[in-house]
């Protein structure tokens, strides 16, 4: 069994369009969803050029995708991801319903100051709902790290991810399910008001 692999694979709402950040061309997580991705993001960013290509790249996926848009990032791709969310422009971060961050820190080795430190901005919350998605063992120093940083994106944490037992898949794709069910009655009420506000002044 792939670490993600569910029996039946999320199906997301039609006004919603999936745009993935990562290095790897294939990941396990993929499995959760219905349908593929509306835009890959290829993850490089080994040069100051290679990271502003980045940033420039995700301002394209997310300005062209149709309706609404929930990223999806792993690895390193998840810093990249809340890095763009908090220098971008307000008109295309407005475009991004929400965010499902997978594993951002894989293993105790990793430097997380060097991410952070490639990915410098201001320590703030990201300007949409997002979900980390990391190990289950709360023990471990991965897992307080991964939690650090979730405080620090205030992101909602799925501890379990990993696991190949049937209760924690099953838990992720439940709570995957209502975020993203909440994502689009954010994006509904939101537009409700917008059109309030418009006949307001009409």
């Amino acid at each position: 069994m792939k670490e993600y692999a569910v029996a039946t694979a999320l199906t997301l709402p039609a006004n919603l369009s999936l745009v993935e950040i990562s290095a790897a061309a294939s990941a396990p997580w993929r499995d959760l969803f219905a349908a593929p991705a509306q835009e890959h993001v290829p993850y490089r960013a080994g040069t100051l050029s290679e990271r502003n290509l980045l940033g420039a790249r995700l301002d394209s996926a997310v300005t062209r995708a149709e309706g609404a848009v929930l990223l999806v990032a792993e690895g390193a791709g998840c810093f990249a991801t809340a890095w763009w969310a908090r220098l971008s422009p307000a008109t295309y971060v407005s475009r991004v319903a929400g965010a499902l961050f997978f594993d951002p820190i894989e293993d105790e080795g990793e430097s997380v100051e060097n991410l952070l430190d490639t990915f410098a901005s201001p320590r703030t919350h990201l300007p949409f709902p997002s979900i980390v998605l990391g190990r289950d063992d709360k023990r471990s120093l991965v897992a307080s790290r991964v939690r650090a940083l979730a405080d620090g994106w205030g992101s909602g944490v799925i501890a379990g991810s990993r696991s190949d037992s049937a209760g924690p898949l099953k838990r992720t794709r439940g709570i995957i399910e209502r975020f993203t069910a909440g994502v689009v009655a954010r994006e509904v009420r939101t537009h409700r008001a917008l059109v309030r506000r418009v006949r307001a002044v009409s």
